[in-house]
C-alpha cells in the first residue's frame, strides 16, 4: 500500500501551501526585520504615473532573503520567486523579473542602502546583541567583477603622456620655424610648461587659420588627428586614476591589488575593492569600501563615517599593526578613542633576539633631559638637527636626527652598521611617546583580552563571508553598485547571527 499522491486525486478545498512555512523559520524574522524598517527615503523616488510599480518594501524582503541564501544574481532570484515557497511567501506571489530585481537594487538602493544597514544596526542594539561602544576593526580584499587583465597603470600612462608632450613640442617648434615671421605669434616655442589638451586644441585651430605650405599642413594633420587624440586620453586617464596607482578598463572605480586568493600562483595584481568593517559580537557595525590596498589610510575615514551613521563614537578601537601609523593614534587620542591598536614590530620586540640586540635603534639609550643617544661603546650621537617627513595623506611628522662622530674608529662599526660614513640614527619623539603608551594597553589585562578576541571577531566574519558564502568576488561594477552589495551582504551575515542566537 502506498500513499495517494494529492495531485492527482481532487480535493474539495485545497491546502494552503504557504501554511507549511514554520513559525520559527528564518524567512519570518527577516518579513519581521524589513517591516521595522524606515523606508520613506525609497518611497520618495517614486513619482507616479504609468503602471504600478512592486511595493519596495516587499522587493527589500526579496533581497534580503537572497543574500540571506547566497543567491546574488537578479536571474536566479527571479528563478527562486516562481520555484521556492519562502520566496512566494515574501513577495504575496508577485513575480518581479530580473530587469526589476536589477533595477531596484542598483537604483532604489544606490543612495539608501547605508541607512538600512544601519537602521538594521539599531534593531540589533535595541535586541542588545551589542553596544556599539567597541569596535574591532580590519580589511580585507574582494575581487571585482571587471575583467583580470584591463589594467591601465598610473607609471605607464605619466612615461608616454611626458614622451607625447616632448614631440608636441618639438613638432610645433619645427612648424614655427617654417612659417612666416608674422604667424610667430601663433604659437610660444619657448614655454616650458607641459601642454595640455586646451591649450594644443587652440593651437591648432589658430594653425588652422594661418598660410601654411604642404609640409606645415602635414605637421599639423599629425598634431589634428594623432597627437591631441592621444594626449585627450592620457588626460583622462590621469583623471580617472586620481591618487590611485592603477585601475580596470571595466571598472574605473577598481584598483589592482595583490590577493590571498591568487588562481595563477604567481603573485599577480588582480583588480578589487579594500573593504574595511567594524564588529562586534561577530556583528557587522560598520562598512566602508577604499580604493587603496593598505589599510593604513583608511581608519580615519571609517570612523567618521561611523559616528555620522550613528551620531556617536565607540569608546574603544581594536585592530592589528596594519593601522598603527602616528596620524591615526593622533586621532585616535584627540578623540578620547582608547586605542587597543597594534604598531609594526610590537610582537618582534618581545622576542629575545631583538631585546638582546644592543645595536639596533629601538635599543639605544636616549636622554630625553639633554637630548642624545648613547651608542653600545658609550658614545654619545648628538642632536644634529630636525627634517619633516609628510604621508601620502598630508600628515606631517618631525623627525629628530642624531649623529655620532668617531665611527671609523670603532672595533664595533660592523656589527652596528653598514654606512661608510658616521652612524645617523633618526628618532620620531611623539611616535615614539605614543608607543609607550600603547604597549602599555596592549600589554594590560583589557589589551590581553581584546587581542585574544580580535582574531575571533573581525577574521571569522571575513571567513563566514568568503568561505561558508562564497562572496569571493563582487558581482556588480563601479563603487556605488559595489557598496550596495557588500551592504546587503553584511545586512545577511547580521540576520543569520540573529537566526543562530535565537536558535
Amino acid at each position: 500500500m502506498f500513499k495517494t499522491e494529492s495531485l492527482k486525486s481532487p480535493s474539495l478545498f485545497p491546502e494552503d501551501i504557504l501554511s507549511n512555512i514554520a513559525e520559527n523559520h528564518p524567512v519570518r524574522l527577516i518579513s519581521e526585520v524589513v517591516d521595522k524598517l524606515d523606508i520613506k527615503d525609497i518611497l520618495c523616488q517614486y513619482k507616479g504615473g504609468g503602471t504600478t510599480s512592486y511595493h519596495p518594501r516587499m522587493m527589500i524582503k526579496v533581497l534580503f532573503y537572497a543574500y540571506f541564501n547566497n543567491i546574488y544574481s537578479s536571474r536566479k532570484i527571479e528563478r527562486a520567486l516562481e520555484e521556492n515557497i519562502h520566496f512566494i511567501w515574501l513577495s504575496g506571489y508577485s513575480k518581479p523579473d530580473h530587469r526589476t530585481i536589477n533595477n531596484f537594487r542598483s537604483l532604489r538602493l544606490k543612495d539608501q542602502i547605508q541607512q538600512l544597514f544601519s537602521d538594521v544596526v539599531r534593531l540589533l542594539q535595541e535586541m542588545q546583541y551589542i553596544s556599539l561602544k567597541v569596535q574591532y576593526i580590519d580589511g580585507t580584499k574582494i575581487e571585482s567583477a571587471s575583467n583580470r587583465y584591463t589594467f591601465v597603470w598610473r607609471g605607464s600612462v605619466e612615461k608616454n603622456k611626458t614622451k607625447l608632450e616632448v614631440k608636441i613640442q618639438s613638432i610645433l617648434n619645427e612648424i614655427d620655424s617654417q612659417i612666416k615671421q608674422d604667424h610667430s605669434e601663433l604659437i610660444n616655442p619657448e614655454t616650458s610648461k607641459p601642454i595640455d589638451s586646451k591649450e594644443l586644441a587652440q593651437k591648432i585651430s589658430a594653425l588652422n587659420k594661418a598660410n601654411l605650405n604642404k609640409a606645415e599642413v602635414k605637421q599639423l594633420k599629425q598634431l589634428q588627428e594623432d597627437c591631441l587624440p592621444r594626449l585627450e586620453k592620457y588626460e583622462k586617464n590621469l583623471e580617472v586614476l586620481g591618487g590611485r596607482n592603477s585601475y580596470s578598463k571595466t571598472d574605473t572605480d577598481a584598483t589592482f591589488m595583490r590577493m590571498k586568493e591568487d588562481h595563477m600562483k604567481n603573485g599577480q595584481l588582480k583588480p578589487a575593492y579594500n573593504t574595511q568593517i567594524s564588529t562586534e559580537n561577530q556583528f557587522i557595525t560598520h562598512y566602508t569600501i577604499g580604493q587603496k590596498s593598505t589599510d593604513t589610510t583608511t581608519l580615519i575615514n571609517h570612523l567618521e563615517t561611523f559616528k555620522q551613521t550613528y551620531n556617536t563614537q565607540s569608546e574603544e578601537i581594536v585592530a592589528d599593526a596594519g593601522y598603527g601609523s602616528e596620524e591615526n593614534y593622533v586621532y585616535l587620542l584627540n578623540n578620547n578613542i582608547v586605542p587597543y591598536v597594534k604598531f609594526n614590530y610590537f610582537h618582534m620586540e618581545q622576542k629575545r633576539v631583538w631585546k638582546n640586540n644592543p645595536f639596533l635603534q629601538h635599543n639605544l639609550y636616549y636622554n630625553r633631559l639633554f637630548n642624545y643617544i648613547i651608542c653600545p661603546i658609550k658614545e654619545k650621537l648628538k642632536f644634529i638637527g630636525t627634517t619633516i617627513k609628510e604621508s601620502v595623506t598630508g600628515f606631517k611628522s618631525t623627525i629628530h636626527l642624531y649623529q655620532a662622530t668617531k665611527c671609523l674608529e670603532c672595533p664595533l662599526k660592523q656589527e652596528c652598521h653598514k654606512a661608510k660614513e658616521n652612524r645617523t640614527v633618526s628618532l620620531n619623539l611623539r611616535l615614539n611617546n605614543i608607543k609607550d603608551h600603547i604597549r602599555k594597553l596592549l600589554t594590560s589585562e583589557k589589551g590581553l583580552e581584546h587581542r585574544s578576541k580580535r582574531p575571533i571577531e573581525v577574521e571569522a566574519v571575513f571567513g563566514q563571508l568568503k568561505a561558508n558564502n562564497k562572496f569571493n568576488r563582487f558581482t556588480l561594477r563601479s563603487l556605488p553598485k559595489v557598496n550596495i552589495e557588500f551592504g546587503l551582504m553584511a545586512i545577511a551575515h547580521n540576520l543569520r547571527k540573529i537566526v543562530t542566537n535565537r536558535a
